[in-house]
């Protein structure tokens, strides 16, 4: 065995070990909850990088495949509900992934067509028109009240029985590995390869002799199996599942945790999956601002780190090889601490700007909202960190430039 297959087979050794070994390190049920959703954010993340990050198609109702497959998941519990049907609840995520291919399949056959804008737009119309008709066809979707299951009812599976959490997120670890394993395989396909290309010169892959309405094709449907498999995790881990499911905040999310955890690396949405659960269920717990702020870190992501998380730790792969990574370690702790002065004073007054109550609980300080020092101390405070973080700047640009300047001559 090469190097290379060593080094990929345990880097996929040590990523299927974390995810065996996480639910060992939390014993809360708050935490096993949260790795739960970790694992269905990161299968639907990947599914939505096979679209926008590999195949180059902008889809504003990827949520369309992860719901769809979601409800599908939801009746055959509720078909073992009623003794119409047994299985193992195991096979639960493979239905919704073959939902979401059908639906690819026939969304896709007209969508493909197109690309770009047009793209974009059509996929919004798909995920509004599916939202809407959760609404109206109550009878499959459950309207407005949504529709709900159990999958106590689904016979055990090596005496497992699946009622506690933990239990479901080893199932879900499961298919994660499975699917992310499945969808980086993809990438090394033709048509993986492929995608590649057509998103960036389509006319130059038909020059080649491919169908740029074909390679785009087979990434749409792929990536709705996948969004239909974490759909059926969602519809076992949560057995309940509404129009929100299916509508434009869920792709909206989706889009968030790829682009944020970086388009393009096949990394990236996994890390951007990781990040906005914890934002999602931590600063949510602490704080009714926690969508502004998540808006705000999606723009500077946008207009600073364009390549997401992932880019960013990958701007530094030059720097690591030359050994000169260490020339960035004081520039970034002289910007990294005025910044993060700046970002809890002007956190604190956000806070104190929307606080109900007379006094504001921050970081340990008790703040009156009616005092003029608890307004001055974080504005004097953000615009000191302003004021250090601009004076760093020119000594961190210096210092990115010598750290990736070209290797100096060796001594002999």
């Amino acid at each position: 065995m090469s190097k290379t297959l060593k080094a990929k087979a345990g880097l996929w050794g040590g990523y299927l070990a974390v995810l065996l070994l996480l639910p060992q390190c939390f014993d809360s049920l708050l935490a096993i909850s949260i790795l739960n959703q970790m694992t269905i954010a990161i299968i639907f993340a990947l599914s939505y990088n096979m679209l926008l990050g590999q195949g180059g198609m902008l889809s504003f109702g990827h949520a369309v495949y992860f719901g769809l497959g979601g409800f599908l998941a939801v009746h055959a519990l509720l078909l073992m509900e009623r003794g119409s049907a047994s299985f193992p609840i195991v096979f639960i995520p493979l239905l919704g992934g073959l939902t979401g291919l059908l639906a690819g399949v026939f969304v896709g056959s007209f969508s493909t067509r197109k690309a770009g804008t047009t793209f974009a737009m059509i996929s919004l119309g798909i995920g509004e028109l599916v939202a809407a008709s959760s609404l109206i066809l109550a009878r499959f979707f459950g309207g407005e009240a949504g529709i709900s299951g159990d999958r106590t009812f689904g016979p055990p599976l090596f005496g497992i029985e699946f009622l506690r959490d933990v239990e479901i997120y080893y199932l879900g670890a499961g298919w994660t590995f499975l699917a992310t394993l499945c969808m980086y395989l993809f990438t090394r396909t033709p048509a993986g390869r492929m995608a590649n290309a057509v998103r960036d010169n389509p006319e130059r892959a038909e020059f080649i002799g491919y169908s740029a309405r074909w390679v785009r094709f087979i990434s749409f449907c792929a990536a709705g199996a996948f969004a239909g498999i974490a759909g059926g995790l969602f519809a076992l881990n949560y057995e309940f599942l509404t129009d929100e499911n299916l509508n434009l905040a869920t792709s909206g999310r989706v889009l968030l945790m790829a682009y944020i955890g970086g388009l393009g690396f096949f990394i990236g949405p996994i890390i951007g999956a990781v990040l906005l659960t914890l934002m999602n269920f931590l600063l949510s717990n602490y704080t009714e601002l926690w969508l502004l702020y998540l808006g705000i870190v999606f723009v500077l992501t946008v207009l600073f780190l364009p390549r997401g998380c992932a880019g960013f730790v990958m701007m530094h792969e030059s720097a690591w090889r030359r050994g000169t990574l260490h020339l960035l370690a004081l520039p970034y702790l002289l910007t990294g601490l005025p910044a993060l002065l700046f970002v809890l004073a002007a956190v604190c007054l956000a806070e104190l700007s929307h606080a109900t109550g007379p006094t504001l609980h921050y970081l340990g300080l008790s703040l009156a909202r009616d005092s003029a020092l608890a307004w001055a101390g974080p504005a004097l405070l953000a615009a000191v960190g302003w004021i250090l973080t601009a004076r760093s700047l020119p000594r961190l640009r210096e210092a990115w430039e010598r750290a990736n300047a070209a290797e100096p001559e060796r001594r002999t």
